[in-house]
């Protein structure tokens, strides 16, 4: 063989270790009596069946990525847990309009394949897609030299769900004296990392060696899909709201009507810990406020007299609380007080 001659292997691209790559999703979605769920694997294009329980079924489309995250998925050589945060910010908008995850699709962009990286990311949408009840039904991996540094790489999900017409939440449905509720992070999800990390930076944190940050800043983004969707079948929301970036100000204002106002208590949210270290590092409240959810990753707007039966619907740790109630004005968003930190 003539060894000046090029090849897509030596430009950086080695296609089988791609096929290897799809072989292994294939086979991991095999149950255990041998049957391929995800039948479209390694096709040209997914096929997926509309349900037919709807009169008038409506399909709501979101993508997302998970921002730089990644960096410190890289930093910790921890992937297992960043294909959960992909799912959870496409799957969590999707719940905003009332409707139900119907599937999802990946894409990968690296350096190098580096199956041993790619399998964990793998795993985790996987278990992203399980906890949210929708299907996985396909995806594409670019392995990109000289576009990305050694090692680094980023993804992007895509998510399509479905909703009954009647099911939809229209700005509409919200009404003076609805009670606005927060239902609590996990953490960080996965907003406002390149200011953490700017933070380390400044500050010379090892990241590897602060216990804290490792286990806080890992911890992938909470999936409100099950809770969300059993109350928008039970017809208990008038509205609600993804906290991603923005914050909960701009984020609730998306779904705010005119000549209606959210009124927010901050001082009624509960913070956790790793938005308290923040706070200690010199950002002003209304940096925090505009980069970070704070400890509300999601919040709903609903009747007063439904407040007891939502609580019902979630466990200890991601009970909802009122944080304000929607009254007339003309500005959509006022944050009374201040938030209490400590």
């Amino acid at each position: 063989m003539n060894k000046n001659l090029f090849t897509y292997k030596k430009s950086g691209v080695d296609i089988n270790a791609a096929d290897k790559f799809v072989k292994f999703i294939s086979n991991i979605s095999t149950n255990k009596k041998g049957k391929k769920k995800f039948k479209n694997i390694g096709g040209f294009g997914s096929i997926t069946s509309i349900p037919k329980n709807l009169k008038n079924p409506k399909l709501v489309a979101c993508t997302d990525g998970v921002g730089t995250k990644i960096e410190i998925a890289n930093e910790l050589n921890k992937f297992d847990t960043i294909g959960i945060d992909l799912v959870a910010m496409s799957v969590n908008d999707l719940i905003v309009q009332g409707a139900k995850p119907l599937f999802f699709l990946d894409y990968i962009s690296i350096n190098k394949i580096d199956l041993i990286k790619l399998k964990s990311i793998m795993i985790g949408i996987l278990k992203g897609c399980k906890i949210s009840n929708c299907e996985l039904v396909g995806g594409e991996t670019a392995e990109m030299p000289g576009t990305y540094e050694k090692g680094k790489f980023d993804i992007a999900g895509f998510a399509v769900g479905i909703a009954d017409e009647k099911n939809i939440l229209k700005k509409s449905k919200i009404k003076k004296n609805n009670l606005i509720l927060a239902l609590p992070s996990s953490g960080l999800h996965s907003n406002g990392f390149s200011l953490v990390r700017n933070i380390m930076k400044k500050k010379r944190i090892n990241l590897k060696k602060n216990n804290f940050l490792k286990k806080e800043l890992i911890k992938p983004t909470k999936i409100y899909v099950n809770e969300v969707v059993n109350l928008v079948n039970k017809n208990l929301l008038n509205g609600c709201a993804n906290i991603t970036g923005g914050g909960i100000s701009e984020n609730i204002k998306r779904i705010i009507p005119d000549n209606l106002c959210a009124s927010i208590d901050l001082n009624k949210i509960n913070t956790l810990k790793i938005f308290k270290w923040l706070k200690k590092n010199n950002i002003s409240d209304k940096e925090m406020l505009k980069t970070f959810n704070c400890g509300v990753g999601f919040c709903l707007i609903i009747n007063p007299k439904n407040l007891g039966k939502i609580k019902n619907f979630f466990s200890k740790r991601y009970k909802p609380y009122v944080i304000g109630k929607i009254i007339y004005g003309p500005n959509k968003i006022k944050l009374n007080d201040k938030i209490n930190w400590w």
